[in-house]
């Protein structure tokens, strides 16, 4: 059986979304969404009525947005997060529109073909934040390594 990571990060809004103020976020987002879909190692992501979920509301803050994807591995999700220069220029600025947040990323693995819900990652991020990183929700930090691959190693500290 075959395995893909899925991951689940959230990010609270400073001021309301629609704010001028976040305009250099919105502004950038289907240019870093296209960029990732052409990265080795992209399957999938999940998207609302237009090319981003922003306009679904997974949370009780309405400030709060969710990106979630599919990927072929941590590695080819750690080099889009970590090592794409486009999208390391917008997280370096996400101090701007975003407040921190604790828990704010969870990975998980699914078997290949299956799409994960929001129900099901806001499940891996509570199951995340009450447990700590474990094999059914982890974080690039404390990876756990695919079932393809038992004998994979863990991500090198670039990704903590």
């Amino acid at each position: 059986m075959n395995y893909h990571l899925a991951q689940l990060n959230i990010a609270r809004f400073r001021l309301p979304q629609e704010h001028p103020g976040n305009k250099g976020f919105i502004d950038n987002l289907d240019r870093v969404n296209a960029i990732a879909e052409t990265q080795e190692g992209f399957i999938w992501r999940f998207t609302g009525e237009g090319n981003d979920a922003l306009d679904i509301q997974a949370f009780d803050d309405p400030n709060v947005a969710s990106n979630m994807s599919l990927w072929s591995g941590l590695e080819s999700l750690g080099a889009f997060v970590y090592r794409n220069k486009e999208h390391r220029e917008i997280m370096r600025r996400r101090g701007e529109w975003f407040d921190k947040i604790d828990f704010h990323l969870v990975l998980w693995w699914v078997q290949a073909g299956h799409l994960p819900t929001l129900e099901e990652a806001k499940e891996k991020l509570e199951r995340l934040s009450t447990y700590g990183p474990t094999e059914k929700a982890f974080t690039f930090k404390e990876p756990y390594p695919s079932p393809n691959d038992s004998n994979v190693s863990p991500i090198l500290d670039e990704y903590a």
